[in-house]
């Protein structure tokens, strides 16, 4: 319980989910949490409904990851209201439910704006201040999709597997600059919450609809105990899923023409 009290946490997505889970187990535990999403007075709320002892150690900071141009002033903001900031939770994002010859090429774009390039830019900014320390933690909320791509995903999946292969070649370079700089991927699988409602259709206009599969998923409080424990252990990688999207994994790494069958067929909606 004492491995990250104390810590400077930035956390990105934070008004809903599983950023507003992780947030709720990160401040029992003695952090000082940034919370961070496009919706302040959400981001009120969940502070809110923080413990009131753990209140006075949580500051809110709105921020919108689709226009990257403004994540620089966010990293320095974020840096300025404790003076520091020790690990950063990478979470914030949108989903998508549509096939690709159904998605308009707008649609791909907003995903990988929100998904990709607003996570690595405000990674970007935060790396001279890190180095600058000599430590730091990037903690990336990827999903099970960024190893196994699946269908009605397209656009989504394409955003998890790039944000795998920038953190992976990161992992790599800030190694050399600190061996006290971490990466950590962590890969969900279905988890209940309003994901599917709020993912993208073809047209780009909101789903609406919650997934059989999300709703009979992981409560997102149990993916924030493990999340905490992968990175107190400065994990690079993990999966927190079901016995389904877990065996996928290996079997795309070991099997793949029998996975590649099987997911043909794969109840993914």
């Amino acid at each position: 319980m004492t491995k990250l009290k104390g810590k400077v946490i930035w956390i990105t997505g934070a008004s809903s989910g599983i950023g507003e889970a992780l947030t709720y187990e990160l401040a029992k535990r003695g952090n000082k949490l940034i919370l961070s999403s496009r919706r302040k007075e959400e981001l009120e709320r969940v502070k809110g409904n923080c413990p009131a002892q753990a209140q006075a150690d949580i500051r809110t900071l709105p921020l919108d990851l689709s226009k990257p141009d403004t994540l620089q002033l966010s990293a320095e903001a974020a840096i300025q209201l404790f003076g520091h900031v020790d690990v950063l939770v990478n979470n914030g994002g949108i989903s998508q439910r549509s096939l690709a010859k159904d998605t308009i090429l707008d649609v791909d774009r907003r995903v990988m704006e929100v998904d990709y390039f607003g996570q690595i830019a405000l990674t970007k900014n935060l790396i001279p201040h890190f180095i600058k320390r000599k430590q730091g933690h990037y903690v990336t909320i990827t999903s099970i999709t960024g190893k196994v791509g699946t269908p009605y995903r397209t656009g989504y999946s394409a955003a998890k597997h790039a944000l795998h292969g920038f953190f992976d070649a990161l992992r790599a370079e800030l190694w050399n600059e600190s061996p006290a700089i971490y990466v950590t991927l962590v890969c969900p699988g279905w988890i209940r919450t309003n994901v599917s409602i709020n993912a993208l259709v073809g047209d780009g206009s909101k789903n609406e609809k919650m997934d059989p599969t999300t709703a009979a998923g992981l409560p997102p409080e149990v993916l924030a105990k493990k999340m905490v424990r992968a990175i107190e252990a400065k994990k690079n990688e993990v999966y927190i899923a079901g016995m389904k999207e877990t065996t996928a994994v290996y079997l795309k790494r070991l099997f793949p023409n029998l996975l590649a069958r099987i997911i043909r067929k794969a109840q993914v909606r």
